[in-house]
């Protein structure tokens, strides 16, 4: 780790839970190393972010866990027991289920026919990926009869009552979509960009942001809301859904990095996290039709990417100088031909 503000605060939870688990877990250590002086150590395990955390298994340099995302003493310690010993409860009674769905305001379990298949393996892991929530899976029929369950079914509790019911069938699931799935429900269906949140939205690994610009005080900002909300109950867990409200003088940055407009508002992009590639919703009504579409043309790969630019103006080449923008910039500079 480096000293600066997220660093510090991370060491003092990360301090707690070495405390914490020093009785439970005394077989494992905890360090830190401030790889501002530790130039090999910080090129050695390719440290590019911080606070970075990793996990070493049995004494091997080789290949540590990353621990992305966690910055409570009380997330840390659980992620570190998942990682040591089951990462999942075995729930056998109606009370037990009943107990683990209204410990936390969110709780997952597995309904299964049978604990020996591959996705009761894909289930596991993911519970280890997600420490903000308890995990449960069981294949008790009293269990399964209590909550009307079928068939293999992943649910998400959220204060006690089912809000997500993901069929898990056999060789259909991995954990990175299951883990972006579950890691939503830490967040609202769709989040309020500020500064507070900013830093909740990027711990979710879900690549995929749609981002709202409107004010929120608008005449017809419920009924957009409402759209907009539609659609992030139909895509979660592949675009997260993010609200940014252009009266807030605070997400200036933010309108700058997207060249959002007064008179653009309200607006609609995708942007994919891994690329930087910036994507406009080609209507400009907000309706729930429209993102649909927009969505699911991008995840088809079929949305084309949006270029912030100014209009190629009608004279840009009858001058020796050419007036260049950023719609024909590449055609012009990188044209062999000319």
């Amino acid at each position: 780790v480096t000293l600066s503000q997220s660093s510090q605060n991370l060491s003092e939870e990360f301090a707690e839970a070495a405390r914490q688990l020093k009785k439970e877990a005394p077989r494992i250590q905890f360090g830190k190393i401030d790889v501002t002086h530790q130039h090999d150590l910080r090129k050695e395990f390719n440290i590019q972010a911080f606070p970075t955390v990793k996990f070493f298994v049995n004494g091997s340099r080789e290949d540590p866990t990353d621990c992305k995302g966690v910055r409570k003493a009380s997330t840390f310690i659980t992620w570190v027991k998942r990682r040591t010993g089951p990462s999942t409860v075995l729930i056998n009674s109606t009370d037990q289920a009943e107990a683990i769905i209204k410990a936390d305001d969110l709780a997952v379990i597995a309904f299964f026919r049978e604990l020996h298949n591959d996705s009761v393996e894909v289930f596991s892991e993911t519970a280890r990926d997600v420490p903000e929530m308890p995990f449960g899976m069981t294949a008790s029929e009293d269990v399964c009869a209590n909550h009307g369950i079928q068939r293999n079914s992943l649910v998400v509790f959220k204060k006690g009552k089912p809000v997500h019911n993901e069929v898990l069938e056999e060789g259909g699931q991995n954990k990175l979509g299951l883990t972006r799935l579950i890691k939503t429900f830490t967040l609202d269906l769709v989040t309020e960009y500020n500064i507070e949140t900013s830093v909740k939205i990027f711990d979710v690994p879900v690549e995929n942001h749609i981002l709202l610009f409107t004010p929120t005080n608008s005449e017809t900002f419920n009924e957009i809301y409402e759209n907009y909300q539609s659609a992030a109950a139909e895509f979660r867990g592949k675009i997260l859904f993010v609200l940014v409200d252009t009266n807030e003088a605070r997400n200036g940055r933010i309108f700058e990095y997207f060249r959002i407009r007064d008179i653009d508002v309200p607006a609609v992009r995708i942007l994919n996290l891994t690329s930087d590639a910036k994507y406009k919703m080609p209507a400009d009504d907000v309706t729930l039709e429209n993102l649909k579409e927009f969505c699911q043309s991008y995840l088809n790969g079929k949305a084309k990417q949006h270029l912030s630019s100014e209009e190629i103006p009608q004279d840009w080449d009858k001058m020796p100088v050419k007036v260049l923008v950023g719609k024909n910039f590449n055609s012009i500079i990188f044209n062999k031909t000319m």
